[in-house]
């Protein structure tokens, strides 16, 4: 598939900050004309004042090794509670512009991650501008803040309106084009780097099981390791070229358990020795294609079935020394029901002892920096390991904050978003049964599925010049209605038991894939997506590359 670029990726250096969480998404993208950050022109002061002259020709270029002195002597000057603080990605509840300030200036936080619920339903470019700007003017020396945000496309997209509309990992994983991916998300990295972002807690690296998933499914690259490992890293350089920070999710791999760990505590059936040539792939592709963060997963394993990833020291051990990593490591949102919440702040000394440089999105992130404080003093925490964590979380900060500078300061060289992201949805549209051409239609009558889904087809069909009414070719966006034409806008298996003759799955929503499976209708576009997953049916796909 796309093995050849490993080789190369394995020469690239590393960059900078990463994570995930848990939490609501914001709505999807109902126009594709109003999401690109590159239409609009207008900036915070703070993001004004990140385009300063930058050493850097190429972003991919920022290595936190570079930053160490200068993480040292910052970390060097921290008070104990600077240094508690800094280790801490915090989260708030509500939409207050004002919350996410106060908690940095008061508990010295390394920073935030903005959730769908911080904003305003259907935000636009400016409001999230401004939040991200008020949230980096916070504090203006020293450690910089990293402003994160769970947007890896199709179902995890915070954003909603204010940023481009991307698909989830497997649509990528359709084009089967190395490319094309890095080109994705190298746009996307630009648009959360224009939006005052620092970290993007993507690209999800789990290997899915397909319909048994539960948590993962379409967010991963597919069913098959080696091909996984091959986007994980493509999308990975991509993201470094764009100047945000990226992050391998969710180690040692959540794609093959069957419980949500949203809900509660999953465990595998391998060790990570077993899963060591399977699910760790894309892990290790990550790392050597320069990924910033690893995430750690909150997973059970089989000699610590009562207890998450992210909160045992083997799990991170394993890491370091299977993946020879010594990037920075995230926990995943400790605000998850597979971690303890009544812990008051323990849950992160506990991940901290255990071996997390980041503490991500703890309950309360006062009582966390405290029970910091206290396990420092009582010898749970100590101070030389804080600090070695602390610089490289530091390191990685500044060397964003550096490729960020380097993004603002090379426009001339970026791709347009629109055709790029047309180009993706048109290359991974996905036959699943029937044939690869449609014979093409001048009008359509949508059945099934969601009225806001059915609507955004409406539009797109509009758009591509199809009559939209009661007669022509009869189209479901539901397995479960009949229909002439199926078409799926999530993971491929979803549109398994379907009656229609012919099926196509776009795996998003967005208006960008929506048209691409109006095009199809129409007779001007041979969907060439390439499935990405095995799981029972999918042998009625056609190869249609």
């Amino acid at each position: 598939m796309l093995r050849s670029r490993l080789s190369l990726l394995a020469l690239t250096t590393t960059l900078a900050l990463v994570g995930c969480s848990g939490g609501a998404s914001a709505p999807v993208p109902s126009t594709a004309g109003q999401n690109s950050s590159a239409d609009s022109g207008s900036q915070t002061q703070a993001q004004s004042e990140a385009q300063t002259e930058s050493s850097l020709d190429n972003p991919a270029d920022a290595d936190p090794a570079g930053f160490k002195d200068e993480a040292a002597d910052i970390v060097g000057d921290f008070s104990d509670e600077e240094l508690a603080g800094s280790l801490i990605i915090g989260t708030w509840e509500g939409t207050d512009t004002q919350t996410p300030v106060d908690m940095i200036k008061q508990n010295h936080l390394g920073g935030v991650i903005v959730m769908g619920y911080n904003l305003q339903e259907n935000p636009t470019k400016d409001q999230v501008t401004e939040l991200t700007g008020q949230i980096s003017a916070a504090r203006t020396k020293g450690q910089p803040v990293s402003i994160g945000v769970d947007q890896e496309g199709g179902p995890v997209s915070r954003l909603g309106t204010a940023a481009l509309p991307f698909p989830p990992l497997m649509g990528l994983a359709a084009t089967d084009d190395s490319d094309l991916i890095t080109d994705a998300t190298t746009v996307q990295g630009r648009d959360l780097t224009d939006l005052g972002f620092t970290i993007d807690f993507a690209p999800d690296s789990d290997v899915t099981v397909g319909p048994k998933d539960k948590a993962i499914n379409v967010r991963s690259g597919g069913t098959d390791h080696e091909d996984v490992a091959e986007v994980v890293a493509d999308a990975v350089e991509g993201y470094r070229s764009g100047g945000v920070s990226s992050s391998a999710k969710h180690f040692p791999g959540h794609g093959r358990l069957g419980v949500d760990s949203h809900e509660s505590l999953p465990v595998s059936e391998k060790s990570i020795e077993e899963m060591e040539d399977t699910d760790l792939l894309p892990f290790k592709s990550a790392v050597e294609a320069g990924v910033p963060m690893v995430m750690m997963g909150h997973i059970g394993l089989p000699d610590a079935k009562t207890t998450p990833a992210t909160l045992n020291k083997k799990a991170y051990s394993a890491l370091r020394e299977t993946l020879d990593y010594d990037g920075v490591i995230t926990t995943d949102a400790l605000n998850m029901k597979a971690v303890p919440q009544n812990l008051k702040g323990g849950e992160t000394v506990k991940a901290l002892a255990a071996g997390a440089d980041i503490a991500l999105m703890p309950p309360d992130s006062g009582a966390a920096q405290k029970a910091i404080l206290k396990a420092v003093g009582d010898g749970t925490l100590t101070k030389k390991d804080l600090v070695e964590k602390s610089e490289r979380v530091v390191a990685a900060q500044l060397a964003t904050a550096e490729a960020q500078k380097s993004v603002q300061a090379g426009d001339s060289g970026a791709k347009d978003p629109k055709k790029v992201l047309t180009k993706v949805a048109d290359q991974s549209l996905t036959v699943l049964k029937g044939e690869c051409s449609f014979a093409g239609t001048d009008s359509i009558s949508i059945v099934g599925g969601s009225d806001k889904e059915k609507a955004a087809l409406k539009e797109a069909a509009e758009d591509e010049d199809l009559t939209v009414g009661s007669g022509g070719t009869s189209v479901s966006l539901s397995p479960s209605t009949s229909a002439e034409v199926a078409v799926g806008t999530a993971a491929p298996w979803t549109m398994r038991s379907t009656s229609a003759k012919s099926a196509v799955t776009a795996y998003d929503s967005n208006p960008y894939a929506l048209r691409a499976v109006a095009k199809w209708l129409k007779g001007d576009l041979e969907a060439s997506g390439q499935l990405p997953a095995e799981y029972d049916g999918s042998d009625k796909a056609p190869d249609c590359g």
